[in-house]
């Protein structure tokens, strides 16, 4: 397949009504989750995404049934025998394929999942995972680049999740989905609070688990013998949603965000309204109006409900403009700036020390060519061309095109100047 690039020209504020798809980060590990059963799944409000396609093609290869209506948003899964090795073409192609590690697991007692690799935003070891499922019995091994975890059974136990950089988010993901079918009860402390972690509860709780105190740093888990099939709707992509609502703010703009969970934006619409921004909630919606940008900010990625880092590229777009010395400091990934020297071709008066973030708002961007590093590099930059004066081409879109649903075409019914184009550079 061709590489894609887009081309935007800026200087337009955004205006309309935007629908939010489902979440990504919240659709994978559900996916996983219908391993742990061999009747049918159907998981609905499923973006139209490539990381999505990647676990589809996982789930396949692990031998269960896929049926992907993608016009309908709706994957029916069913996992009547399903093989235990996950294998590196396709683990590789996507870091939360790790989750398949946990209900395969259960399931088995037996598997091979590959290791996902390095990532650009930086080094995210699993060791949190390994910690977690060897609490409750199994033996792991990591060999010839594959994690092996086998059991004779799984034993409920307590299980600590808190990391160097707070909790892991896939890590309490993989042992939640391990303990659901353990004998007797798991007490996970410090685990992830992120809605997509709720959102996996609630489903494996209609599947016929015993989760209580989803959504809290303490999770409950009365193991059980089977699961069963079950219906569930993916909730909203969070940070879908924020990144349009930062659009709105950075274009001057005015935007309805349909679908979303306002509760979940908390910490976004805060720093927002901070800016100079308004936030209004009603009847279900989220309107933001740009007006006027004209405080700097202060800024620390935490995890939820602190700040998304997913949400940080975003924001420094949003500063880059906004008038006044703004500092980022991100306490999540604290490499998570690759984006910082392409907003600088666009103009961006920034400078980086350590894990923190310098930025002096300067008056106006200008158009270039950039190169995206990663997924929510690609948002900040997509953002960052919005808001300046002539065309940026932004490259390797792949990454855009792994969290974001149909991006190009939401914006441009906002009003945006966006076309996608074959990129004839080789170099990508």
């Amino acid at each position: 397949m061709p590489l894609e690039k887009l081309v935007i020209t800026g200087g337009v504020p955004l205006k309309g009504v935007v629908r939010i798809s489902g979440s990504k980060n919240a659709c994978l590990p559900i996916l996983a989750a219908t391993l742990l059963t061999p009747e049918l799944c159907v998981i609905r409000n499923v973006p139209d995404l490539a990381d999505v396609r990647t676990m589809c093609a996982l789930l396949k290869w692990l031998g269960v049934q896929v049926r992907h209506d993608r016009p309908g948003c709706v994957i029916e899964t069913r996992a009547e025998k399903p093989v235990g090795v996950a294998p590196y073409d396709l683990v590789r192609k996507m870091r939360a394929s790790v989750c398949l590690l946990g209900p395969l697991l259960a399931r088995l007692h037996n598997c091979k999942v590959s290791m996902p690799g390095g990532c650009v935003i930086g080094n995210r070891p699993i060791d949190q995972h390994i910690k977690g499922l060897t609490r409750l019995g199994a033996n792991v091994e990591v060999e010839s680049g594959y994690v092996h975890a086998h059991c004779d059974e799984l034993v409920g136990t307590d299980v600590f999740m808190g990391g160097r950089f707070g909790s892991t988010v896939l890590g309490t993901a993989n042992v939640l989905m391990a303990a659901v079918l353990a004998k007797g009860t798991t007490i996970i402390e410090s685990a992830a609070c992120e809605p997509e972690i709720e959102d996996l509860a609630v489903f494996l709780n209609k599947m016929g688990a015993k989760i209580r105190g989803a959504g809290s740093p303490t999770l409950e888990i009365e193991g059980v013998k089977e699961l069963h099939g079950a219906d569930h709707v993916v909730i909203a992509d969070r940070i879908e949603a924020g990144t349009f609502m930062v659009a709105a703010a950075l274009t001057g703009g005015n935007i309805e965000i349909q679908g979303a969970c306002a509760a979940h934006l908390g910490a976004v619409r805060d720093k927002l309204e901070e800016a100079g921004a308004t936030v209004q909630r009603n009847n279900g919606t989220i309107r933001v109006t740009g007006g006027s940008l004209h405080k700097p900010l202060e800024l620390t990625t935490m995890p939820y409900p602190g700040f998304p880092t997913d949400m940080q590229a975003q924001m420094c777009a949003l500063m880059s403009i906004t008038p006044g010395i703004s500092v980022v400091t991100e306490k999540i990934y604290p490499n998570r700036f690759m984006h910082l020297s392409e907003m600088a071709r666009l103009g961006a008066d920034v400078a980086l020390e350590s894990n923190t973030a310098i930025i002096k708002g300067v008056n106006h961007l200008s158009g270039a060519p950039v190169m995206a590093s990663d997924l929510r590099a690609s948002a900040g930059l997509v953002l960052a061309g919005l808001a300046a004066e002539g065309e940026t081409d932004i490259k390797r879109i792949y990454h855009l095109d792994r969290g974001y649903e149909h991006i190009d075409t939401k914006l441009r019914e906002l009003g945006a100047s966006v076309e996608r184009l074959e990129d004839d550079d080789n170099n990508g």
